[in-house]
Formats: structure tokens, C-alpha cells, sequence
């Protein structure tokens, strides 16, 4: 094929004729669907697009003129000046994207592992009931899917079809139920096709991607969680509230003769639930990706040539920890999580009195342009309302506590797909990111008070402003050089010359010292 107009300007007719030529032969040989990776400078062969943006971005930039070889579109990598010839990654064929999710979810699971070939698709259904894992199951149920197509000769496959229409439920904001009957409309029209019968059907199939959560009963006054050695308590221990939503009285009246058991069994509903999404599997899914798993050793691998802090490992927390405990340092991908939490009114509504407290860890293992990305956060549990918990949202901690004190003294074993090795993933809760007021809640520390600021602690003397009854926070020349002019400066301040030095820096075990003999009750009854 003649590839001579590469190198030409880009309004001639040759350039045209021949991306089109490209365009034909990359459709014709690695389509998926409707799309192709784009080879243009600014997506480099990463992004998927249809044809029509790939004709633009081509146009807008030159092709790449040292891309000659199109192995990602489906040309053999064959150079004739060398026998010996090392294929890269990026020169094997292309994996299907939705085969690539299914492998990713799964981890360390492949075909290689369980002995099943791509072809092998007859006998999976006898292999699915002799796998040691329900994890395996899912596997390959999911991949039979993927392999079935919708109806013969349709260019999507029953799990590529459910996830385009689960995607368009989510961008549109459907409801369920509106799922159902577009599903119930779709199966009548189209009776040769494999269409769920409903959308609690299809979700079953897409839920096996993703990571279950734990229901937790609490306290309705907040003094404690239903778990451990009190699973099967039926009253709080502290105020002795009733775990349970009283009966309505409408099904007393109507109620018909039924046992007592049956009663408990169909009326029993806890007046407040924890939602509580476990940290090791969705810790363990961020090394599954191998891109994600290269960038959570970032922090270690990418030097800070110019001194500036752009992220928090060139701050000095950062490297004291890494002083502190070198053991956990010495491996870049043992985690550091940062916690952040605030309430919000789910109704969007200033007329309904409602605060829900969500729960997130953020994992600055990430390069800053990825840390804060919302895809990377993890949500680690859902306060529920319809009061904010307060200092008591130390109840419902409880379980995220736990499961941090295990991963840090013990870890757990973690596939990292980017090495494809095994490794014993430890992690840190480095710090707490809120608002002031959130501050109060997380911490403990009063903000509401003439001692709020944190970093002074007892150290502070604030003013009472006698009029309005609020606290002044003054003597901020404390901070200045010791030779600094503001220090002597009366009559432009509080009338006082500043001889003070900043308030000593407390380090965790100094705030442990000072909180080791507080007694602290919990709950609204206390």
C-alpha cells in the first residue's frame, strides 16, 4: 500500500485519497463496532473514535509520520531489514474492550489459569459448576455473554447490549422501573432477540462487575452499630431505643391470623441502616488495571526536579512518614488514603431537614491529575440521616477503623497486573480533608469555641467580643521573624508589642496524650 502521502501537506488531494485508503483498511480489519483507535498525535493510539472524528483529527493534525507500520490497525509488523523482531505490547492484536473490563474486574482470573481457550465456549457451562469460586462462575457466565450475540448476525453481544442500555439508564437518569418497560417493549418488538425480561434481570448480569456493600443496623439515637457481638440484639444497650421501626397501625386492624415468627419475619425494619463498602476489594481493584496499577507508584518513581509541591508527597507529612516507618515506605505501592466527608441534603431541598454523611477515601498513590478525579475516589460508607451524627459519627466509623488497623498491621495479598505478580498491600490513613465545621465532627475538636483553631491548641488567647457575643482571633504576629517591624508596632494592633513565639507543632502522640483520659458517651440519649 502507498504510503507516500503521509509526509504531504494536508489540504492536497493525495493526503485525502490516501486517509481515506487508511480509514477503509483500519474498518475493514480492527473495527470494533463503529470505531477504531485514533493514531493522531493527541490521542496516540489510546482513544477510541468513530470514524468520522478520526477523519477530523487528522485533518486538524498531521498524521504521524513515524507510524508507517499500522500494527494497531491491523497491518503486520514486518520489517525486512531485521530476522530477529521483538513485539511489543502495543503490536499484539487488540483485546475487545468489553473482554478487557470483564479480565480487569477479575484480576488475576485468565483463561490460561482455568485451562479454557478463547474458543472453548461448548464446554464452560460444565466447567462453570467445577470452579473452586463463585468469583470464577461470574467469569465465565460473563464471558459466555459477551461471546453471544443479541440475535444472529447482530453486531453487538447480549453483555455489550446491556451495557450500552445500563449506560444510557445512568447518563439519563431513567428509573427502574422505566428500564423494565423500555426492556418489556424491545422484547415484544424484537421477539429473536436475547433481551432480559426485566431490568432487575439485566442488573444481575452487571452487577457481577461490581463490589457488594454490607447493610448495618444502628442505633436510631446513634449510641450503637447492630455487628459483631451484637448482631442479634433486638434494643440499644445504652438507651434501650428498639432496633426496630414500631408496627403501623393500619396492619394491626387488617392484619390476618398468622404466626408470630411470620410477623417478626415480614414486619421487622431497622429504623437506621449503615451502608458500609468494604476497603480491601476495592483497594485490590485499583492494581487490577494494569495502567492504574503503574501510576499508584508515581509518588516513588517520578522525581520533583524543580522543589515545588504540586502534590502531597513533596510536602514534609509526607516524607516524615516515609522517616518514620521505612518498612512500609520501602514499597511505592503499600496505599495512602486521605478521608473526607461532609453532609448534604439528598431532596436538594431547603423545605425537607435532612443530612446524609457520605464517607470518602481518596488514594494520593495517584499522580495529581488523578487523584482528584472523581473515578478514583472510593466510597467507604453512607451515614444515614435524618440528623447529623455529630461527634457520634464515631459509631459508624467503627467498621472503616477496623478494617484500616488490619490493613496496616497485617495487609492483604493483591495481584498487581501491571508486574503480574503477587504482593502484600499495606495501608496508611495519612490525613482527614473537611471544612471547619467538619473539622469539629472528624476530629473531635471543638470549633465553636475560644480554643478552635487546631494548630494553636491551648496555646491561643482569643478576644471576647463583649457586643456581639462572638470570639475575635487576634496575635497572629506570633507567626512573623522574630526581627519582623509588625512585631513592635502598638497602636496599628491590639496596643501590645508581640514577643511571643508560634505555638508549638503537636504530633500524634501528643494529641493521643491529651485525649488518653477523656471518657466519651456516646449517643443523642447521653
Amino acid at each position: 500500500m502507498d504510503k507516500s502521502w503521509i509526509g504531504m501537506p494536508r489540504n492536497t488531494p493525495q493526503y485525502l485519497l490516501g486517509l481515506n485508503q487508511f480509514l477503509d483498511f483500519a474498518f475493514n480489519n480492527v473495527a470494533i463496532g463503529d470505531k477504531i483507535k485514533c493514531p493522531c498525535p493527541k490521542c496516540g493510539c489510546r482513544k477510541w473514535k468513530t470514524r468520522n472524528i478520526v477523519f477530523d483529527h487528522l485533518i486538524e493534525k498531521s498524521f504521524p509520520q513515524n507510524y508507517v507500520t499500522w500494527v494497531m490497525h491491523g497491518e503486520m509488523n514486518v520489517l525486512h531489514n531485521y530476522e530477529n523482531v521483538e513485539v511489543t505490547q502495543d503490536a499484539l492484536p487488540i483485546e475487545n474492550p468489553v473482554e478487557l473490563l470483564i479480565n480487569e474486574a477479575f484480576g488475576g482470573i485468565r483463561h490460561e489459569d482455568v485451562d479454557v481457550g478463547p474458543s472453548q465456549v461448548v464446554g464452560e457451562e460444565e466447567m462453570i459448576h467445577d470452579m473452586p469460586t463463585s468469583n470464577n462462575k461470574d467469569f465465565f457466565e460473563l464471558l459466555r455473554d459477551r461471546r453471544q450475540e443479541l440475535y444472529e448476525g447482530s453486531k453487538y453481544s447480549k453483555l455489550e447490549f446491556l451495557f450500552k442500555l445500563y449506560h444510557i439508564k445512568c447518563l439519563s437518569g431513567l428509573s427502574d422501573k422505566g428500564m423494565t418497560m423500555i426492556l418489556d417493549l424491545l422484547r415484544d418488538t424484537f421477539k429473536f432477540a436475547k433481551i432480559p425480561h426485566s431490568f432487575y434481570e439485566a442488573k444481575k448480569t452487571i452487577n457481577k462487575l461490581c463490589l457488594d456493600y454490607i447493610k448495618i443496623d444502628a442505633c436510631p439515637n446513634d449510641c450503637m452499630l447492630y455487628w459483631e457481638d451484637d448482631v442479634n440484639a433486638e434494643t440499644c444497650k445504652y438507651c434501650h431505643t428498639s432496633r426496630w421501626k414500631p408496627e403501623k397501625e393500619s396492619s394491626k386492624d387488617h392484619e390476618p391470623t398468622t404466626s408470630k415468627k411470620q410477623k417478626k419475619e415480614e414486619k421487622e425494619e431497622a429504623c437506621k441502616i449503615l451502608r458500609y463498602f468494604p476497603l480491601k476489594p476495592r483497594l485490590q481493584r485499583l492494581f487490577m488495571c494494569s495502567k492504574i496499577a503503574e501510576h499508584m507508584r508515581w509518588h516513588a518513581e517520578d522525581d520533583n526536579k524543580d522543589g515545588t509541591i504540586r502534590h502531597p508527597r513533596d510536602g514534609e507529612a509526607w516524607k516524615r512518614f516515609n522517616t518514620t516507618f521505612p518498612i512500609f515506605a520501602s514499597d511505592p505501592r503499600n496505599v495512602r488514603l486521605g478521608l473526607a466527608s461532609d453532609g448534604f441534603n439528598p431532596f436538594g431541598t431547603m423545605n425537607t431537614n435532612y443530612s446524609i454523611w457520605p464517607v470518602v477515601l481518596v488514594p494520593y498513590n495517584l499522580p495529581p491529575w488523578l487523584c482528584v478525579k472523581q473515578p478514583n475516589f472510593i466510597l467507604s460508607m453512607i451515614i444515614p440521616g435524618p440528623r447529623t451524627a455529630g461527634n457520634n459519627i464515631d459509631v459508624y466509623l467503627q467498621p472503616l477503623i477496623n478494617e484500616l488497623n488490619e490493613l496496616w498491621s497485617e495487609g492483604v495479598d493483591t495481584f498487581d497486573s501491571s508486574k503480574d505478580e503477587m504482593f502484600r498491600m499495606r495501608t496508611a490513613l495519612m490525613w482527614t480533608v473537611s471544612d471547619f465545621p467538619g473539622l469539629d465532627i472528624l476530629s473531635g475538636w471543638n470549633t465553636h469555641t475560644g480554643l478552635a483553631c487546631p494548630s494553636c491548641n491551648f496555646d491561643a488567647e482569643p478576644c471576647r467580643l463583649c457586643h456581639s457575643r462572638k470570639w475575635c482571633f487576634i496575635g497572629h504576629r506570633r507567626f512573623l521573624g522574630r526581627n519582623h517591624k509588625f512585631r513592635m508596632m502598638r497602636h496599628r494592633f491590639d496596643g501590645n508589642v508581640e514577643e511571643r513565639t508560634p505555638p508549638k507543632k503537636l504530633s500524634g502522640s501528643d494529641i493521643l496524650q491529651q485525649v488518653k483520659d477523656i471518657n466519651v458517651i456516646f449517643g443523642r440519649q447521653a
